[in-house]
């Protein structure tokens, strides 16, 4: 079974994890990633139930017209305190926070939020859910936070070292997993392909956000 964890597309908005539509790039990232996968014969598109996700699912589904399955489970990491601020507010009221998040010494969570373990324990009941469904290609349309968190779990990391897993995973790129039934293994296969946005650079995260939290 292949498994394509896709990050949502862009957001209207730059504070932190509001729960917002797609901008008009938003848009076109998720219809690129759409043509990209046309013919991977996706049959079931699973997503969380973020306005985001669900929206870059219905762009991008339109290419694959496969069942949209929306679980919460699949919700991005919860930055507590910090949603709905700036990187400048966040930056200010969290320095003492982000410091120490930065040694990757524990497994911190966020201040009133979740970390790397709440996400996979919440998470990885969803994956074997899908590893258990029956179908060979399945769209898993999420978030940044969670698919790092995922992809330190498929590789047995320590959970506090999600965050060395790609700076900046770029708006609707492509992670592909791989479950093996013979011996229960996910296999991470690529990690933040965005080929599909290559052409378009004003597509690409550097043209819109420099830091990620």
């Amino acid at each position: 079974m292949n498994i394509y964890l896709i990050r949502h597309g862009r957001q209207c908005s730059t504070l932190c994890s509001v729960d917002v539509p797609l901008s008009e790039e938003g848009r076109r990232q998720s219809i690129l990633v759409g043509k990209r996968l046309e013919h991977g014969n996706i049959d079931a598109v699973y997503s969380s139930s973020l306005i985001r996700a669900v929206e870059t699912s219905r762009e991008a589904n339109r290419f694959w017209d496969a069942p949209h399955i929306i679980r919460p489970e699949l919700k991005e990491i919860s930055f507590g305190e910090m949603e709905g601020l700036t990187d400048l507010e966040i930056a200010v009221k969290f320095a003492d926070f982000k410091k120490e998040q930065e040694k990757l010494e524990t497994d911190i969570p966020y201040p009133g939020g979740e970390c790397a373990g709440d996400v996979i324990r919440r998470a990885m009941p969803v994956f074997k859910e899908i590893a258990e469904s029956g179908y060979e290609h399945v769209a898993v349309v999420t978030h940044g936070g969670l698919i790092r968190a995922m992809v330190t779990a498929f590789l047995y990391m320590e959970p506090k070292n999600y965050r060395i897993l790609g700076n900046s995973l770029e708006n609707s790129s492509i992670t592909e997993v791989r479950w093996k039934k013979e011996s229960e293994c996910f296999f991470v296969e690529r990690f933040n392909d965005y080929a599909h946005l290559e052409p378009y650079p004003e597509l690409l995260r550097a043209r819109w956000i420099d830091t990620e939290n």
